[in-house]
């Protein structure tokens, strides 16, 4: 059995952060260094002539807020689909609804690229000893390279402490350099260069509705400033830092109170410096992690040429190191606890693709905001999902209105995507608009940061209403199948799937899709646990329970694989990218295989068949969706496999993930958050499984990583846990009880001990 005394926690050689370099500058976005405070983001391109800086802003959107998103007269045709539904009148349903249902945004808009700051050069000769880098210990882009002797040094960071980008260069003898916009209507004002921008664009919103920004940089030099028309000169200057802000009108602020107050900081770039890392130091370094070390050959190459031979099949844990310490890296740089705003589809940058493109930059909530969150709890970035938790509360207002006009019940509803004013109502087109059950998906991150911070008075003021709420809206929009009794939703799509019907048809709106009754379910069981803790609600506790039980059960279709819709259909799409009613094993655990061996086996034969089937669309989120999949179903092997394919072959040089071109109408790579930060959650599943009653240590240890360390890992129940192996083996693990003194269950894979934890307690294997 595993052996246990109390102990001091000690101090771990584990990995903590890591550093991206590279020998020559970013020519292209995808080699550019991302850097963010939370709110401000910047891309920097570190170029030796021309510094580039490409800017974005959690809160810079076109669009507004709309009143007529929903159609009016989907009430009054509901009944009549969902009737054509359960009589199998597929295609006459899907007809129906196309024509009643979809939503009608006037102007649902979208994060909009900013302009960049430019600093142009005039350098002495050619440029030697070129280096740049990022190193995710102090969130700070560095640059250095010589020429004619002179040596040109550059830091550039973001600062949630003083609510700007911070620009600093030196160098070794005087040297003269233009700071403009890349838009050229900027204005000068003794050192203060500012530009005003609106935020608007004709492709997602009406072309004449969006925020207004306002960007300011400001100098301080040892040279001279001279202000010619939409730039700053500086002339004869060894040290010159640039402040850098952003403000916007949203929600009604003044766009250009924000930067007027932060380019005015007079304090010096050192003790701004020090500002950021007092700021940023305490959140990276909770979580260490070291899976073994490179060979000399591959640790000391520039990044990109690492990912170019891990591609090709080479060894490189390090690498792999890097990229979970990456995904938290971005999770703080987007998204701190004061942000106005949630990550969006691309994080807090913006490559100008999705804002551009047949997509929007905004939330989709049929897997990818929630992938956005993944590494927070687990990792111990649990403050980083506050945003979310805010914006959340906006989604249920306007979800409120939609429950209401849409479907003529109470509570709260959302569909597929969503912007920043909290659109609620159905996308505007069949095949991917009407998931259902986006907002249970989305809250479920709300009782997560319960359960792994044990706060009553979060779970009462704050998760409770919004899931009570929800589960209102699903009690009364469920309806009865009179030929089994069941409760189904519906009319809902299994995002963004469609099935065959009997007659040959290709269908997407279904009712009872498993994806749905999957989140109902968890729903339900939550709503009836939270009311049970907060002693609350005995009469609403007893519907929800009744409720369940009439939910349909999990059906093994004829292929063998976990059936995605009430009825075995066959997939019109047998190689697509969602499979949605997968939810089951990950995020929730109502399938495992321990518990049910036949339901898990299902899901294994579901991957696989999708996998194997011609047009697989392998994209970033996708890789990151499999990894907790086989992390859940304890492969750790096949979870690395995966990893090594969304570094090889949907990630850039820059190491940020993308979703493949020729998938879901792109045209191109385009850069999406989801795949970095999903496989950092996904890939600390592999060391870490919780519940509230049972922590399981190295449940899918890959055989590739037969020594390492984690330390600073979350645990359901209020708990953080080292863990070191060596062999394959567990050698010890540390649980620290952030409660009070609290029992639970601890396994090491068929051991399982009853633990009282009170501070910090020490296992190790029994011999």
């Amino acid at each position: 059995m595993l052996e246990h005394e109390a102990v001091q926690p000690q101090p771990s050689a584990a990995f903590v952060g890591g550093r991206l370099w590279y020998s020559r500058p970013a020519e292209r976005w995808f080699e550019a260094l991302p850097i963010g405070n939370g709110r401000l983001g910047g891309m920097v391109y570190s170029g030796d002539l021309v510094e580039r800086i490409q800017l974005s802003e959690s809160t810079a959107w076109s669009g507004a807020v709309g009143d007529t998103d929903v159609s009016p007269t989907a009430l009054e045709n509901l009944p009549t689909i969902r009737e054509l539904l359960l009589s199998g009148e597929y295609a006459a349903a899907q007809a129906l609804a196309a024509e009643h249902l979809p939503g009608r945004p006037s102007s649902f808009g979208t994060n909009v690229q900013l302009p960049s700051l430019l600093v142009d050069f005039d350098l002495p000769g050619l440029t030697t000893g070129y280096e740049r880098s990022l190193d995710l210990t102090d969130a700070i882009v560095r640059t250095r390279f010589e020429s004619a002797g002179v040596v040109f040094e550059r830091e550039v960071f973001a600062s949630h402490a003083d609510d700007g980008i911070v620009v600093r260069l030196t160098s070794s003898a005087p040297a003269t350099f233009r700071v403009s916009f890349s838009e050229a209507s900027a204005t000068v004002e003794g050192d203060t260069l500012q530009l005003t921008y609106q935020a608007h664009e004709d492709l997602h919103s009406n072309g004449k509705v969006g925020a207004t920004v306002d960007l300011r940089t400001r100098a301080t030099t040892d040279g001279t400033i001279i202000a010619p028309d939409n730039c700053l000169l500086i002339e004869n200057a060894t040290a010159t830092t640039l402040l850098v802000a952003v403000g916007t009108d949203w929600l009604g602020a003044d766009p250009t109170e924000r930067p007027a107050r932060s380019v005015r900081n007079e304090a010096s770039c050192e003790t701004l410096r020090q500002a950021h890392l007092d700021d940023y130091t305490p959140l990276i370094s909770r979580v260490a992690l070291d899976v073994g070390r490179s060979s000399d050959a591959v640790r000391y190459l520039p990044t990109d040429e690492r990912r170019a031979l891990l591609a090709k099949g080479g060894d490189d844990p390090e690498l792999l190191a890097l990229y979970f310490q990456y995904g938290r890296y971005l999770t703080v740089a987007g998204s701190r606890a004061d942000s106005p705003l949630p990550l969006a589809l691309q994080g807090l940058w913006n490559d100008g693709l999705a804002s551009g493109g047949p997509w929007t930059n905004d939330f989709h909530l049929d897997i990818n905001t929630q992938q956005n969150y993944w590494a927070a709890e687990i990792t111990a970035l649990g403050e980083c999902q506050l945003p979310l938790f805010s914006w959340i509360d906006t989604l249920r207002a306007s979800g409120q209105k939609t429950a209401r006009e849409l479907y003529g019940v109470p509570g709260w509803v959302s569909h597929t995507v969503s912007n920043a004013w909290g659109y609620s109502a159905p996308g505007w087109g069949l095949g991917w608009g009407m998931h259902v059950t986006s907002g249970i998906w989305i809250s479920l991150q709300l009782w997560e940061h319960y359960e792994y911070n044990q706060d009553l008075g979060f779970l009462r003021d704050r998760a409770y209403p919004v899931l009570r709420d929800a589960a209102e809206f699903f009690l009364a929009y469920l309806t009865e199948d009179p030929a089994t009794g069941q409760l189904l939703s519906g009319p809902s799509d299994s995002p963004e799937n469609w099935y065959l019907t009997p007659d040959g048809d290709q269908c997407s709106l279904s009712m009872g899709a498993t994806c749905d009754t999957v989140l109902i379910e968890a729903l339900f069981r939550i709503c009836a646990e939270a009311s049970t803790l907060l002693d609350t609600d005995d009469t609403f506790r007893g519907r929800l329970e009744a409720a369940r039980t009439k939910l349909p059960p999990f059906q093994i279709g004829h292929h063998g694989q976990l059936q995605e819709w009430l009825h075995d259909h066959e997939e019109a799409v047998p190689s697509h990218r969602h499979t949605s009613h997968l939810i089951a094993l990950y995020p929730e655990r109502q399938i495992t295989p321990r518990d049910h061996p036949a339901l898990a086996a299902a899901c294994e034969t579901t991957i696989d068949l999708r996998q194997s089937a011609e047009g697989w669309e392998q994209t970033e989120w996708v890789e990151a969706n499999l990894m907790a999949y086989y992390a859940r179903l304890l492969n750790g092997d096949k979870a690395v496999s995966h990893l090594r394919a969304l570094i090889s072959d949907a990630s850039e040089s820059n190491l940020l993930s993308y979703s493949v071109g020729g998938i879901a109408g792109a045209t191109e790579n385009i850069y999406a958050t989801d795949g970095n930060t999903g496989a950092t959650g996904a890939l600390a599943e592999l060391f870490i499984q919780s519940t509230a009653d049972e922590i399981d240590l190295l449940p899918a240890l890959p055989a590739c990583w037969p020594d390492g360390e984690v330390r600073g890992l979350r645990a359901r129940g209020g708990f953080s846990v080292d863990i070191t192996w060596r062999e394959g083996h567990l050698t010890a693990a540390r649980i620290t009880a952030h409660t009070a003194q609290q029992s639970i269950r601890v396994r090491y894979h068929n051991e399982v001990q009853e633990l009282l934890v009170n501070g910090t307690v020490e296992l190790t294997p029994g011999r």
